[in-house]
């Protein structure tokens, strides 16, 4: 039986606390549950109380300083000396159960570092979580035909949507960061997650950097969490901060003229939707052309 401890990360997230914690009992059959932390981001609501009166460690971090730092702050608490895994978790998921042991059976295979569970929204209907390695190609596709169309026609989106796909395990270049089990082996040798993303690409990054180090994302769909779901979708500020990260992120990794194309690409995507009246392509558009409107900082 292996031990496992878990990492939730907060912010003003009393309301749906409760329920992750209350589902991480039974989420760990078949393992040990050898502790629960709970890294705040200085919520302003009763997250740390709801936290304490389920026996959580409670982590301060002392600002809104984004998911990344939350989960640096959260693993340093840890002694990873006397666990086989960290299970980092949005305060939004709950967990079926049995579902962590799938995930750490995952990472008893070579090179597999980082595991993802099946992912459904609240009525059961499956939430699409995997991604394929972000390209100008992949980029180019799901701006003139729509990231869900193009996720399921072979590799050609990022997204992955066809559910076919989703009925079997496998590796995928990252997967969204609201549930992943990371092997303590990874943890080490990846290092910190990178905190300048504030809430968007951090999983992206860390899975790739990973993957640097030959490091593999495996999903298994025998493992099964029910994820509420942010507002990025409906948040024009958020919707700009992830498509800016993403764009940053691919700069970061691929140089100057394959930067620029991938820009041109996620613009031209986003532009196209903007005149159509999506109000939140209109402030990626806005964000991505004039830096000076692009989110810095988180709200405190």
């Amino acid at each position: 039986m292996g031990r496992v401890a878990v990492v939730i990360v907060t912010y003003n997230s009393a309301s749906v606390l409760g329920g992750c914690l209350g589902s991480l009992a039974r989420g760990a059959e078949g393992v040990e549950l050898a502790g629960v932390v709970v890294a705040d981001n200085a919520s302003k609501d009763d997250s740390v109380a709801v936290a304490e009166r389920a026996g959580a460690t409670v982590v301060q971090v002392g600002r809104n300083a984004g998911y990344a730092a939350a989960i640096n702050a959260g693993v340093a608490a840890l002694d990873l000396d006397r666990l086989d895994g960290v299970y980092v978790l949005n305060p939004d998921c709950r967990l079926r159960p049995g579902s962590i042991a799938p995930l750490l059976a995952c990472l008893r295979e070579p090179g597999r570092g980082i595991a993802v569970p099946y992912m459904v929204n609240p009525d059961g209907t499956l939430q699409p979580s995997l991604r394929r390695a972000p390209t100008v190609g992949r980029a180019l596709a799901e701006a003139l035909v729509g990231g869900s169309l193009a996720g399921r026609v072979g590799g050609l989106g990022e997204l992955v949507t066809d559910p076919r796909d989703y009925a079997r395990p496998g590796a995928y270049a990252w997967a969204t960061g609201a549930a992943m089990l990371l092997s303590t082996r990874l943890i080490r040798e990846v290092g910190a997650w990178d905190e300048s993303f504030l809430l968007y690409s951090e999983e992206t990054d860390y899975c790739l950097r990973a993957a640097d180090l030959g490091w593999t994302t495996w999903y298994e769909p025998a493992s099964a969490i029910e994820h509420i779901g942010g507002d990025s979708g409906v948040n024009p500020t958020l919707a700009a901060l992830l498509v800016v990260n993403k764009v940053r992120l691919y700069r970061r990794r691929h140089g100057r003229a394959s930067g620029a194309a991938y820009f041109l690409a996620v613009l031209a995507g986003e532009a196209v939707r903007a005149l159509a009246g999506r109000r939140t392509s209109r402030a990626c558009v806005v964000a991505l052309l004039r830096p000076s409107r692009r989110m810095t900082a988180l709200p405190q």
